[in-house]
């Protein structure tokens, strides 16, 4: 069964990780949760909800991984002021595999420029910012486009969840 890593830090919004994850699990899917430092917890910000880094970003590579989630919250903006994860996002971007995006997760995406041209959706608050990075601001639960799947937040999980498990049927 496939690998999906998830790359995650501090502040990120809980339900954005836990339910795709659990979604994910049920299915037969491996989880590695990818982060800034092995063996760190990282705390979601509504709900205090842990999660251990299972390897720090530094040390992984794109190869390991047959898709990635990105949650949103305060963890993307958080994580593309390293250059580790930016650079992490923008090889994984470059396989073509699956890079499943909700929230704010498009940030990093931003700073990796890897959304010009692209059809995003995202969370209210960064609409400006993908569309100043040259990207089509798309106002629905769910878009596709290539081997991006993004989605607005936490009213649009079910969808999310349903669009990534096609997508991993798939691969």
């Amino acid at each position: 069964m496939a690998t999906i890593g998830v790359l995650i830090d501090d502040m990120f919004e809980d339900v954005e990780y836990t339910s795709p994850v659990e979604a994910f699990k049920k299915a037969g899917y491996k989880i590695i949760n990818i982060g800034l430092k092995e063996g760190k917890p990282v705390k979601g910000k509504k709900k205090g909800t842990l999660v251990k880094i299972d390897n720090a970003v530094k040390n992984v590579s794109v190869n390991d991984f047959d898709a990635l989630l990105i949650p949103g919250g305060c963890s993307p903006d958080h994580l593309r002021s390293y250059k580790e994860p930016v650079d992490f996002v923008k090889d994984y971007f470059n396989t073509g595999k699956p890079l499943f995006a909700i929230c704010h997760a498009p940030q990093i995406l931003i700073t990796a420029q890897l959304i010009e041209g692209r059809r995003i959706t995202g969370w209210r608050s960064i609409i400006q910012d993908i569309k100043n990075a040259g990207a089509e601001f798309v106002n629905q639960p769910v878009v596709e486009d290539d081997n991006i799947i993004s989605s607005r937040g936490p009213q649009d999980i079910p969808l999310f969840i349903k669009a990534c498990l096609k997508r991993l049927e798939s691969i």
